[in-house]
């Protein structure tokens, strides 16, 4: 009979599963809600609450007044009288013949025949005869017949009530001989017979284990293949581009895909700078103009508010701008600074008591505008310069502070950048990571007061991967011009030990490397096809088999354990390795 249903007979049926906890009412919900004509109730095994008649009738009953038939899936034999009983129909699975099962079989409800005669055996001939039972007393009625003659040979005459405590002269009553036993009545022990029978049942079961273990477990075969294999060597050039949509092999141009990290890296180191914070010196200062040019136009030159002077490598700044008029040449030729300009007030540039000076000189940095060069000189005095020395940060400590930072370890980012990209399928081609410009910021800036300055760098890692199946195309290509064709395979194309180098820095996006490895070239075996094919052959005839595959040169069988001395029909038991030593 066809198993094929048509879609209205499957929307007509539902499957109910039962849980070993649901208690009856729960059941008879479930079966009420059910939308399907016909309700399959798969029961779990050893369901309690169907074991019971009153349940079972209860279900027959609800399934009745819903209009559904209903059917049991279960195995369990306990359960077939009664659901023959209540008439309910019962099937092994969901997908076998469901049938109303035998109902129990009961004692014989006949009414008995009245008018048979009573027999009844008393131990004398010929049929009893209540008229004359009645003339009888109980105890001669017993006596005569078979039970009192049973009673009557199996109790002794004498019986010793005799009590140690109640000893008497005239009390004392001879021993009696024990009555010997029946064998053959004697009842057998139930419980040492349960204990051999469950010592038995575990024998068995140790045995098959033990059965299992030795001949489906157990057995192992190893077998090692020696070949005449040869390395061919390729090294490419290629480009790796994250713009790149497809492989180019035309131009060896691979798709790759960049994986990038932030890391941040902060360093602490002490402010070495200094500034006075004392009183600025300040004073006045006169000038003269020497430039003979100027004497001969009688030109006046004048330097503006701010222009600085200097005196033994300080440096004070005018406060106001100041007119020079050319002074006079003696006749040697020196300047006689007979024509000194008024007065000018001066500060010092920084605060401190160096600054401080009696009577000296200056050095006017200003360029004539006559004839580019400048021939005046000052004299004056400053003082009132205090010190107040504090530390600060200069431009060295952030400098120092940074090259210890982008001098740190990268490593963990390293790995980090080439477990993601291996995460994704890819192969991470490590001679492409990259280091972008650190995003240095600082605690204090240059020139602030502070004992320590805080320096933290922000720094973007990157690093190319590539598919390993462009790779592999590539490599393949490469090696497959170099086969012996007809009689070697790539083996071990190499991929997986491929290394990389490139010449110069890429970017994050882009960079063109080296790619070298070493291929392994040999016979043609198709190991998953061998391992079946070797299945349950013996040593000689492995070896036989395989040597027939050019290219081979040794074959070598060992198995496990001892007692093994086929090869397991499981292929998960076949282990071939590959001795790929060659040229």
């Amino acid at each position: 009979m066809s198993k094929i249903q048509s879609a209205s007979s499957i929307a007509a049926k539902e499957t109910i599963y039962v849980d070993v906890d649901d208690e009856i009412t729960a059941i008879i919900d479930k079966v009420q809600s059910a939308k399907g004509k016909v309700v399959a109730l798969v029961l779990p095994k050893r369901a309690p609450v169907l074991q019971s008649i009153v349940n079972m009738k209860l279900l027959k009953r609800t399934a009745d007044s819903a209009s559904k038939n209903l059917v049991l899936i279960t195995s369990e034999a306990g359960l077939l009288p009664l659901a023959g009983n209540v008439g309910l129909h019962v099937a092994t699975s969901p997908n076998s013949r469901p049938e109303i099962p035998a109902p129990p079989v009961g004692p014989d409800d006949e009414p008995e025949d009245a008018d048979e005669p009573l027999r009844i055996v008393d131990g004398t001939s010929g049929e009893f005869d209540p008229a004359k039972a009645s003339a009888k007393t109980v105890g001669e009625l017993a006596a005569a017949g078979a039970a009192g003659k049973i009673a009557a040979d199996d109790v002794e005459e004498d019986i010793d009530m005799t009590d140690e405590a109640d000893e008497g002269p005239d009390d004392t009553v001879e021993p009696h001989t024990k009555p010997t036993k029946n064998k053959k009545l004697s009842i057998p022990n139930f419980d040492s017979f349960r204990k051999k029978m469950a010592l038995g049942v575990v024998g068995v079961i140790a045995l098959i284990t033990l059965w299992i273990f030795a001949f489906i477990i157990l057995p192992k075969a190893t077998v090692t293949i020696s070949t005449d294999t040869s390395t061919i060597n390729t090294n490419l050039n290629l480009t790796l581009d994250t713009t790149a949509k497809k492989l180019d092999t035309t131009n060896n141009t691979l798709p790759a895909t960049a994986g990038s990290q932030q890391k941040t890296d902060t360093q602490q180191v002490p402010a070495t700078g200094q500034q006075n914070n004392g009183a600025k010196a300040s004073g006045t200062a006169v000038f003269y103009n020497c430039d003979k040019a100027d004497r001969l136009f009688g030109q006046n030159q004048t330097i503006a508010a701010g222009s600085s002077i200097s005196s033994n490598g300080k440096t004070y700044i005018l406060q106001s701008s100041v007119t020079i008029p050319p002074s006079s040449y003696k006749p040697d030729g020196t300047c006689k600074k007979d024509a000194p300009s008024a007065s000018v007030t001066i500060q010092a540039l920084h605060g401190g008591a160096d600054y401080n000076t009696g009577n000296t000189t200056f050095s006017v940095s200003y360029a004539n505008p006559g004839d580019g060069t400048a021939s005046f000189s000052g004299a004056g005095s400053a003082s009132g310069g205090t010190d107040d020395v504090v530390k600060i940060v200069s431009q060295g400590d952030i400098d120092g502070a940074t090259t210890k930072l982008k001098a740190t370890d990268t490593s963990t980012v390293k790995q980090q950048l080439t477990t993601g990209l291996q995460a994704k399928g890819l192969e991470a081609v490590i001679s492409t990571f990259l280091a972008a410009d650190p995003q240095i910021t600082t605690s204090a800036h240059v020139g602030d007061a502070a004992d320590t300055v805080t320096v933290t760098a922000v720094t973007t890692y990157t690093m190319l991967g590539v598919q390993k199946s462009d790779l592999t195309s590539l490599v393949e290509a490469n090696v497959n011009k170099q086969l012996d064709k007809g009689k070697q395979v790539i083996l071990d194309n190499g991929v997986a030990n491929a290394k990389f180098s490139q010449q110069s820095p890429g970017s994050a996006t882009n960079a063109s490397v080296t790619m070298s490895t070493k291929s392994v070239a040999g016979p043609h075996l198709n190991i998953d096809q061998l391992k079946t094919q070797l299945a349950g052959m013996k040593s000689a005839d492995i070896k036989q088999l395989i040597k027939q595959t050019p290219g081979v040169t040794d074959v070598q069988v060992k198995f496990s354990p001892l007692w093994v001395n086929t090869v397991p029909k499981k292929t998960a038991k076949v282990i071939i390795v590959l001795d790929k030593s060659g040229s």
